[in-house]
């Protein structure tokens, strides 16, 4: 059961709730997010919850039986929507493209990539500073200098920026500079680092593990709502299993069930989901249809000569002809539903 107060709740009314609950043995964790004063309730009995709703204090009060509470669409049926200001928002009924270089390598490669984005009307841009990488020998990130680099191109262009951020210590130092902390797919269940980021005021998109269940993205999401952000996005970036022939098997039936089961926006990453640069158009559009709010994909002037995964970086070309088809399906689908 979740309970949602009144932010002018009283001393008064607040203790005649608190007597209900005690009264009928129901525990609850208190959550205070950025907007919201909640109260998570674990019921093991038969309880009208009618005699809650009908209390001064409470605002809305709902009965979820999932075991992620906040983040269930069980009591939050209107989806939620990621305001990252300038007109920028990420929500339901639209498709937001996000794109960019794997790793940010040098200012001229921004230069480009971000004339590139001008170009096709993309407001936020994705490129790694810290870079998770399977060989400590490989690239690794240009770090804070490249950030700051980053965030002055992007801003001179009203451009917002979605980076990966690997670690607790790192999260002040690029707060000023980053609109979207991202969550990669090893630290999806890196639990210090997930409360970390509940305590701030931004936006954060959670990767699903490499070999993480649709409950365990749900979960992990849980956790920084819990701590005190709601301003969460859900990225399905396939997952790992027996099959080889390409980089990780994308999960499609992932995209309805997380609309089905959550109301956080659900982003798509086909660049890492199918890890082949000619597939990865065929993988943006059919998670489109599938329901996705949006993508997220990996761009480069010379793939061949990314720092890092230029077997799955788009060319501009290629880029250029992924915006248009999606622009296309787009406005057919508005159209339909019109």
């Amino acid at each position: 059961m979740i309970i949602q107060l009144h932010k002018n709740c009283t001393a008064k009314e607040r203790n005649a709730l608190d007597y209900l609950l005690v009264q009928n043995k129901i525990k609850t964790v208190e959550i205070n997010t950025q907007s919201n004063h909640y109260l998570v309730c674990i019921v093991t009995k038969e309880f009208d919850i009618r005699h809650i709703g009908n209390l001064a204090c409470v605002k809305d009060v709902h009965r979820v039986t999932d075991s992620y509470k906040l983040v269930s669409r069980q009591w939050k049926v209107n989806p939620t929507k990621i305001d990252l200001g300038d007109g920028v928002v990420i929500q339901e009924g639209d498709f937001t493209l996000m794109a960019g270089p794997c790793s940010i390598e040098s200012e001229a490669q921004v230069e480009r990539i971000v004339k590139e984005l001008v170009k096709n009307n993309i407001k936020i841009m994705r490129g790694g500073v810290y870079k998770p990488r399977s060989s400590p020998y490989s690239f690794r990130g240009l770090g804070i200098d490249g950030l700051k680099m980053l965030y002055a191109q992007c801003r001179a262009h009203s451009i917002k920026i979605i980076t990966e951020v690997m670690q607790v210590t790192q999260i002040r130092e690029m707060s000023d500079y980053v609109d979207i902390f991202q969550v990669g797919a090893r630290n999806t269940q890196n639990f210090n680092l997930l409360d970390a980021l509940g305590e701030i005021d931004k936006p954060v998109m959670i990767k699903r593990g490499i070999s993480g269940t649709i409950d365990e993205l749900l979960q992990s999401a849980e956790y920084i709502f819990s701590a005190g952000n709601e301003k969460l996005i859900l990225c399905e970036r396939g997952i790992r299993t027996f099959e080889n022939a390409y980089r990780n098997t994308f999960d499609i039936n992932a995209i309805p069930i997380l609309k089905e089961k959550s109301h956080l926006p659900v982003i798509a990453d086909p660049s890492h989901g199918i890890g082949i640069r000619k597939h990865v158009e065929k993988i943006t559009l059919a998670s489109l249809v599938a329901g996705a709010d949006g993508a997220i994909v990996e761009i480069h002037y010379e793939p061949e000569k990314a720092y890092s995964d230029g077997q799955q970086n788009l060319s501009f070309e290629e880029f250029r002809s992924l915006v248009k088809k999606v622009n296309v399906l787009v406005e057919l689908f508005l159209k339909m539903e019109s």
